[in-house]
C-alpha cells in the first residue's frame, strides 16, 4: 500500500479567523470526540506490546520511549510520572526527545532529522535484549526515531510505534505497530491536537497497564506513590486507615515510618501474625 500523511491533509474546517470563540471551541472539540473512538480500534495492538513488554520487565527490562517536539515531550511526560505514581525508579521507563533536554521547552534544529542520535542515546543506556523501544511520531516519518527502531531491532531489541498516519516509515521497523489514525487536525498539520491526544492517551494506557501488571497496584490504589506532598500523605493515610481499620493518625505514622501504603499494611500485619 502507498504511504498516506493523513496528518497533512487539509483540516474539514475553513476561514477559522471568522469563527466566534464559542464556534472554535465546540469545533475542535467536535473533532476531540473522535480521538477516544481512534485508540479504541488500536486496543489489539496495545494488548499485543503490553503482553511483551511484562515478562521483559519481570527479567530487569526497560521501556524507552523516542520521539521528537509533541511527540517526544509527551514521551518524556508519562516517564517522568511513573516514579511518584508507581513507586518505580525512573531508570524503569526512560522518555528520550530528540535535541535533548532543552527541546522540552525550545525547538531544536534539525535534531530529529538525525538518524543516529536516537540509538546513540540508547547505546549511552546500555540497551539490551531485555528492553524495549516504542517510538512516538504523529507522522510516522521522523528520521530521530526511524533509525533508533531500525538499529534495536537489528539487536534483537523488542520495538514498537504511535503514529496517526497507516503504513508509515516508521511502523515498517516495529514489531508492534499502533496506528491511531484520528483524521486530518483543526489547524491543518498541527499534529500537537488530536494527535498528541490520542499519544497521551495509549501511553497512558501502556504505562498503566504494564504496572498494575508489575503489581504496583493493590485493588484500585496507587499503593506505591511517593509521598511527595502533603495530598499524597493524606491520600496514603486514608488508605492505611481504611485498609487497616486504624485510626487516621495511627496510620499516618504507619505510613511515614514505612514510606509507602503497601509496605506500612504489610509491616502492620505482619507484626500482628507475629
Amino acid at each position: 500500500m502507498s504511504f498516506i500523511k493523513i496528518t497533512e491533509q487539509d483540516s474539514h474546517y475553513n476561514d477559522l479567523e471568522q469563527k466566534s470563540v464559542r464556534e472554535l471551541l465546540e469545533d475542535i472539540n467536535t473533532e476531540d470526540r473522535k480521538v477516544a473512538l481512534a485508540v479504541r480500534k488500536t486496543i489489539p495492538k496495545i494488548e499485543e506490546l503490553v503482553l511483551q513488554i511484562v515478562p521483559r520487565m519481570k527479567q530487569g527490562g526497560r521501556i524507552f520511549y523516542l520521539g521528537a517536539g509533541t511527540s517526544g515531550r509527551l514521551g518524556v511526560l508519562d516517564a517522568s510520572e511513573i516514579p511518584p505514581t508507581f513507586g518505580m525508579p525512573p531508570s524503569v521507563i526512560i522518555g528520550l526527545i530528540a535535541g535533548g533536554d532543552t527541546a522540552l521547552r525550545n525547538p531544536v534544529e534539525n535534531a530529529e532529522d538525525d538518524e543516529e542520535r536516537g540509538w546513540q542515546e540508547l547505546q549511552e543506556h546500555q540497551i539490551n535484549a531485555l528492553d524495549t523501544v516504542i517510538g512516538i511520531a504523529a507522522s510516522g516519518t521522523t528520521p530521530y526515531v526511524i533509525g533508533a527502531l531500525r538499529r534495536a531491532r537489528e539487536h534483537g531489541i523488542l520495538t514498537a510505534s504511535i503514529s496517526s498516519n497507516p503504513d508509515s516509515p516508521m511502523a515498517a521497523q516495529a514489531d508492534v505497530a499502533i496506528e491511531m489514525i484520528v483524521g486530518p487536525e483543526f489547524v491543518t498539520g498541527s499534529s500537537r491536537m488530536k494527535s498528541g491526544t490520542g499519544q497521551k492517551m495509549i501511553l497512558n494506557m501502556i504505562s498503566t497497564s504494564v504496572m498494575i501488571q508489575l503489581g504496583r497496584i493493590k485493588g484500585n490504589r496507587m499503593v506505591n506513590m511517593q509521598l511527595t506532598n502533603q495530598k499524597l500523605i493524606d491520600r496514603g493515610t486514608r488508605m492505611v486507615a481504611e485498609e487497616l481499620g486504624l485510626p487516621y493518625s495511627q496510620s499516618q505514622h504507619l505510613l511515614l515510618m514505612y514510606g509507602s501504603v503497601k509496605d506500612a499494611v504489610e509491616a502492620y500485619r505482619h507484626k500482628r501474625l507475629k
